[in-house]
């Protein structure tokens, strides 16, 4: 699962986020569903403006935590995956 650490950001720089929005010219609703973890799809352009607004970093705003159980069973080559304990 992918995680958005936009929240923690905007805490830890005292910054809300109409003013993410104002900073990088990002619609609120968008920033309030990275805000949320609602979004489904991000552009590249507002992650790095985010990133930029934000002076940070991409892996201190979004984090990959891997899912309990595997989505993928197989690799691409045909091979099945086992999952690490």
């Amino acid at each position: 699962m992918i995680k958005i650490l936009l929240s923690t950001l905007l805490g830890k720089r005292k910054m809300n986020q109409a003013e993410l929005a104002r900073a990088t010219g990002i619609r609120p609703n968008t920033i309030n569903e990275l805000y949320h973890e609602l979004a489904e799809s991000v552009k590249l352009e507002h992650l790095d403006l985010i990133c930029e607004a934000l002076d940070c970093e991409l892996d201190e705003l979004i984090v990959r935590v891997p899912d309990e159980e595997a989505k993928i069973t197989h690799t691409r080559r045909g091979n099945q995956k086992s999952r690490k304990p």
